[in-house]
């Protein structure tokens, strides 16, 4: 008789730990055209001003989360570093960095790819000052570099200004 009461649970305890397993299941990774988008950025890079002169640091980008995820981290020239995550959110269909620096900064920022260029917008707070808009864009380039242009806005984006303008080029093993 007690095998008989065991017997009976079996599919109530089937539904309870098959949706668990299926859970745990390996996923396939983010395969999809779009999370392939910022993929030129990946690499080990050496950051320069325009004339290719000024090193202004060091940059590594490597492919996270099985392909769903692309991982920055900084190393300034003059001290200082920083990482970001960077992703592709489906259910917004726009892609996402959120920066953090050595000295406390937090960036978040959003846009997409178009026109054969990454470009995110974001806005930060200062303590003791106005909102800050930042415009960031990533353009591959014909001969394997890519330059990141940054812009800054103070006035809510009548006018802007550079902020950074920096030139990655792959550095040798």
């Amino acid at each position: 008789m007690p095998m008989i009461r065991s017997l009976s649970l079996l599919p109530a305890l089937l539904l309870v730990v098959a949706p668990l397993a299926a859970q745990q299941q390996p996923t396939a990774g983010c395969t999809a055209a779009e999370y392939r988008q910022f993929d030129f950025w990946e690499g080990d890079w050496e950051v320069t001003d325009s004339t290719g002169t000024v090193v202004m640091g060091t940059n590594v980008i490597t492919r996270e989360e099985s392909g769903c995820a692309l991982r920055e981290q900084w190393r300034a020239g003059r001290g200082g570093t920083g990482q970001s995550l960077n992703f592709y959110e489906r259910t917004t269909g726009r892609w996402s960095q959120v920066w953090v620096a050595s000295n406390g900064n937090v960036l978040r920022l959003q846009g997409g790819f178009a026109n054969g260029a990454m470009r995110m917008e974001g806005e930060t707070r200062p303590p003791n000052g106005p909102v800050i808009r930042n415009r960031i864009t990533w353009t591959p380039l014909a001969d394997g570099r890519v330059r990141q242009s940054w812009m800054i806005s103070r006035d809510s984006g009548t006018t802007w200004h550079a902020g950074f303008d920096g030139w990655y080029r792959r550095r040798r093993a």
